[in-house]
């Protein structure tokens, strides 16, 4: 699975997320994902892809493409 395969995954799985609202252009509060939320996912996809986003900083104005690119950066490495 790629990266984005699996953030896809995951917002699909633990937060309910409808599969055909994702897309790299939508703002992660249409995807309901408050500060809260964010953490949550955060401590998921660093558990699930092994990688440490301590320093990654998002908020739910972002995109989801940023997010993707952003844990991509670190998973490169």
């Amino acid at each position: 699975m790629t990266t984005s395969e699996e953030i896809s995954a995951l917002l699909v799985a633990k937060f309910g997320t409808d599969p055909e609202a994702l897309g790299p252009d939508v703002p992660l509060h249409r995807l309901r994902l408050d500060s809260l939320a964010l953490e949550e996912l955060r401590l998921l996809i660093e558990d699930r892809l092994d990688v440490d986003l301590e320093d990654v900083v998002l908020t739910s104005r972002d995109t989801l493409g940023r997010l993707i690119e952003a844990v991509q950066v670190k998973v490169a490495a």
